[in-house]
């Protein structure tokens, strides 16, 4: 954050190519089943979820490393 002006929200992280993976990609990291997740986005818990667009949901390699190591949902 700059000193002068407080209400400069930091640089973003820059995203990397395969830092956003699919359904399958990660229901295999969480070793659970594409349905799982589905019904965890339904229910507003598990991993945060992100739309790409009007149809893709994409999950951040991060959000989902939290979320095994017991962090949960934000």
């Amino acid at each position: 954050m700059h000193p002068a002006i407080p209400n400069v929200p930091p640089p973003a992280a820059k995203l990397e190519p395969g830092d956003l993976v699919d359904e399958r990609e990660a229901a295999a990291i969480l070793g659970t089943a594409i349905q799982t997740l589905r019904n965890w986005r339904w229910k507003g818990t598990g991993p945060r979820a992100r739309k790409v667009g009007a149809r893709l949901v994409r999950y951040h390699r991060d959000d989902l490393a939290a979320f095994a190591a017991g962090e949960g949902a934000p």
